[in-house]
């Protein structure tokens, strides 16, 4: 794994920022590989993001799990984490899931409406089902397929954002999760990102 790769600079979202030296909001986006934690720092020695992202005074709007792919977004800018962060501004989140078992309209239908999880019912949400997209990037390791069951891919817009929440959406319809790439965020998206790097926006 490569690490500290920055991709060309690409404006998404909010206005180009941070590179003023005088204050100005600072975001960078990051494509996080698997096995990464959403962190800078860990006493385990496991890797973080501090081994990809070579930027002072930034942190995470929102975490990953471990096990998950994708879009991050850090900033210096507290209000800007918030509202990105925090439920109760809704900002869509978007998400492409590997799941094993046929994808079926019924399961598309139930996710749509909301499920119920542990922790109470889900908002409504946006889903589909998609192609493996023809852009994504070997996971490293691989995930494990069994050759006797069918896997589809279930693209999966939310709104709140739950630890795991889409993997236990994905399980509460019988659809358990194998892969899960965090595509979009608000106005950003990974587009031209590759596994483990990042950009300024």
């Amino acid at each position: 794994m490569a690490y500290a790769r920055m991709a060309g600079s690409g404006g998404q979202g909010l206005p180009p920022c941070g590179a003023c030296g005088l204050g100005c909001r600072m975001i960078v986006l990051l494509n996080k590989p698997h096995d990464v934690l959403c962190q800078f720092t860990d006493a385990g020695g496991r890797q973080t993001l501090a081994d990809l992202v070579p930027v002072k005074g930034v942190y995470p709007a929102g975490r990953l799990d471990r096990d998950s792919e994708g879009l991050v977004v850090l900033t210096d800018d507290g209000g800007l984490q918030a509202r990105i962060a925090d439920p109760k501004h809704k900002l869509a989140k978007v998400y492409l899931a590997q799941v094993e078992g046929v994808v079926t309209e019924d399961a598309l239908a139930r996710l749509c409406a909301g499920v119920t999880l542990n922790d109470g019912p889900t908002l409504p949400a946006k889903a589909r089902a998609v192609a493996e997209p023809d852009w994504l990037w070997p996971r490293v390791p691989p995930i494990r397929v069994r050759q006797t069951v069918p896997d589809g891919w279930i693209e999966l817009s939310l709104r709140e954002g739950r630890n795991r929440q889409v993997r236990r959406m994905c399980a509460a319809v019988g659809l358990p999760c194998l892969r899960l790439i965090r595509w979009r965020v608000g106005d950003w998206t990974l587009e031209g990102l590759a596994s483990g790097e990042w950009r300024q926006a």
